[in-house]
């Protein structure tokens, strides 16, 4: 039996879920297409050009950074020569002397050499008779390989170490990000190079005897990679120029 009520007020209309998902899916669609507009601008966001901008923008900063660590060096000798003139102390200035050269803030000269990094041609193939041919990662030089390189110089005697234009210090890291060299706050690419002040004898027997230089040159005969020392007779390394501030740890005291 009928009820008068609802008889006269009609059928209740009811929406079906397949329309529910069809327009939630244009809806859907229509979203992401707007935000893709609204990225792109009217430019093709199918292109590489956001990775040129990044990298532009990258060697930009390192400039910047270059020129403003050479104009910290200038102001730095300025008020290491006034605090020498003003001080009068002999003794003083022989100690802060010292303590400039362990720091390596001061410019150091004498015999030492250079060693030179450089990544293999990427077309190389294995050029020993047995070895499995190279991937990608076997053709070009690691944070470890420079590392390895500075560790033995440091073993072997250096009085002052030179990574490509940055003289380290104590706090300096040697980072690879990709096929990159990022070095306090500077970018650079290879070849790389590392120079040293110390006796020439002692550094090289120092780098001959590291084993993980010796594995370096495994992949340097097998693939190609880039090795190569030259000695110097009288070579001069600048004085670190950039901040010594300690920004990821604190001294204990």
């Amino acid at each position: 039996m009928s009820n008068s009520a609802d008889s006269t007020s009609g059928p209740v209309r009811r929406f079906r879920p397949v329309r529910l998902l069809t327009g939630g899916v244009f809806a859907l669609a229509g979203l992401i297409f707007w935000m893709s507009f609204n990225t792109a601008q009217g430019t093709n966001i199918r292109t590489d050009d956001s990775m040129l901008r990044l990298s532009d923008l990258i060697q930009e900063r390192s400039r910047k950074n270059g020129a403003l660590e050479d104009s910290a060096a200038t102001a730095r000798a300025q008020v290491d020569a006034l605090a020498r003139r003003d001080s009068g102390d002999t003794a003083q200035d022989r100690k802060l002397t010292a303590l400039e050269d362990a720091a390596g803030t001061r410019k150091t000269t004498g015999q030492g050499l250079t060693v030179t990094l450089t990544d293999a041609p990427p077309n190389a193939t294995a050029r020993i008779p047995g070895v499995p041919q190279p991937q990608p990662n076997d053709l070009v030089i690691h944070q470890q390989d420079l590392q390895a390189v500075v560790n033995a110089l440091w073993k072997g005697g250096a009085k002052g170490i030179q990574v490509m234009d940055q003289r380290l210090i104590s706090t300096s890291a040697v980072r690879c990000v990709g096929n990159t060299l990022i070095l306090q706050g500077r970018v650079y690419s290879p070849p790389y190079k590392v120079t040293a002040v110390g006796d020439r004898g002692t550094l090289r027997k120092s780098l001959d005897s590291s084993p993980a230089i010796q594995n370096y040159l495994q992949y340097v005969n097998a693939y190609g990679l880039g090795w190569k020392v030259d000695q110097h007779d009288a070579v001069t390394l600048p004085g670190y120029s950039g901040t010594v501030d300690l920004h990821y740890a604190k001294p204990m005291g």
